[in-house]
């Protein structure tokens, strides 16, 4: 229960940061990204990269159709980028954000049972707001939209085999729940954190 305190206070901290994180957070001031920079994006918001990890995780410990759920999140992520790119912005886009994380963190510690098709269109719905968080920071850059397309199959893949290892694991019930429970207090925190800025 120590370590586990721990790690609740260690991820407590990271909500403020983590609710500075997406749009409008450069107070409208845009450069010209580089493929680096685009790939680099989804790695440096806690909330996105866990997101992605967990499309995999529970796509590979849930359904056979694995490649499903990533190609849906990955597709509609693109989708929702391009519009963010052209000006399109929907009001609690970052309470979203959040509350995927939250989602997505049950799905994984409840070991959520769903039609892969059902899987598919939750988490295609989410990934349409991560992609409007990313695409309003991206300045009409091609380069940097690619790279942000390319770590995200890089985070899903990982998922995917952190999602095979833990199916494979003899404690795989305790794995799935701290990192689902982990993921979800993150989405909390985040939730509370966002709504306390707006």
């Amino acid at each position: 229960m120590r370590n586990i305190s721990k790690v609740a206070m260690s991820l407590l901290s990271l909500f403020p940061a983590l609710a500075l994180a997406h749009v409008g957070q450069d107070g409208g001031t845009h450069h010209t990204l580089s493929f680096a920079e685009g790939f680099l994006h989804p790695l440096t918001g806690a909330d996105h990269l866990i997101v992605m990890l967990l499309v995999g995780i529970w796509s590979a410990m849930n359904t056979r159709q694995w490649w499903l759920a990533p190609l849906a999140f990955a597709g509609l992520l693109l989708a929702g980028a391009l519009a963010g790119m052209a000006g399109v912005t929907l009001s609690g886009t970052e309470i979203i954000v959040a509350v995927s994380l939250l989602g997505l963190g049950a799905m994984v510690a409840l070991q959520l049972k769903l039609p892969a098709l059902t899987g598919a269109f939750v988490i295609g719905a989410f990934a349409i707001f991560h992609g409007l968080a990313h695409g309003a920071e991206l300045s009409h850059s091609v380069a940097a939209l690619s790279g942000m397309v390319l770590a995200t199959a890089g985070l899903h893949l990982a998922g995917l085999g952190i999602g095979w290892l833990i199916i494979r694991s003899s404690v795989q019930q305790r794995w799935v729940r701290v990192l689902g429970g982990c993921a979800s207090l993150t989405g909390i925190g985040l939730l509370a954190a966002t709504v306390w800025i707006l």
